[in-house]
């Protein structure tokens, strides 16, 4: 089992950058690939990052693609999301989340993950 806790949210001026971290608990962490997910008022969840455990390949979504960078530190069980130049449309609550499957593959679909943090709010103005 694998319990999670994002921090680092807040509201900043766009073209701003912001870090989200997540940390981990659990023996399985060092196994699992880890995602951010972001979700706006009156939208579904949506996928933003993915790295794999080894930390050695991750994925992005277009729209946050050379924006946005994770990475993870399984020495001290934490997922990072590094957010530069931010834009009023990235305003969402963030989750970090963790795909415990054996598939070595980097997905992309809520449903792929089992554990999900509680979120952080990120608020961009313009």
């Amino acid at each position: 089992q694998v319990q999670l806790g994002e921090s680092g949210g807040g509201l900043v001026q766009a073209g701003d950058s912001l870090r989200l971290s997540c940390a981990a608990s659990g023996r399985s962490f060092s196994r699992c690939n880890m995602g951010w997910f972001r979700q706006a008022p009156g939208k579904e969840r949506e996928f933003v990052a993915v790295v794999s455990w080894s930390g050695g390949r991750s994925d992005y979504a277009d729209s946050v693609l050379g924006r946005f960078t994770i990475s993870r530190n399984n020495a001290n069980n934490t997922v990072s999301l590094q957010m530069n130049n931010l834009k009023p449309e990235d305003t969402a609550v963030y989750y970090c989340a963790a795909d415990t499957s054996p598939i070595p593959l980097l997905r992309r679909g809520v449903s792929n993950y089992n554990y999900w943090g509680q979120g952080t709010q990120v608020t961009v103005s313009s």
